[in-house]
């Protein structure tokens, strides 16, 4: 095995210690308390936010083994993004930053 072949055990370290579901949870909190401004609403939204997975609201992330937080994140980014800087929302925009960087 030459130096530069990555071993089956670290293909996936650069994702250890990296809690996903929590970075996940951190941007619908934001997305939720943005949307609580009826200006930011709209039938998009009215249409995402009962979509957001039960773990979501049990913080367990056992509850949410097929990682449906973080799809509904990663897959609304663009949205998401758009959101926040319609709000002017600085705490929205780094939380989906940190999400997309680690774990999108």
């Amino acid at each position: 095995m030459s130096s530069n072949e990555i071993r089956i055990d670290e293909r996936y370290i650069s994702f250890k210690n990296i809690n996903c579901f929590e970075n996940a949870c951190c941007v619908i909190d934001n997305m939720l308390r943005v949307l609580e401004n009826p200006k930011n609403m709209n039938i998009y939204w009215k249409k995402i936010v009962p979509m957001i997975p039960k773990a979501y609201y049990t913080r367990n992330q056992k509850d949410d083994e097929k990682e449906a937080v973080l799809y509904l994140v990663c897959s609304n980014s663009f949205y998401l993004d758009e959101l926040f800087e319609k709000a002017n929302d600085e705490q929205g925009l780094k939380a989906l930053s940190v999400c997309e960087l680690e774990c999108c």
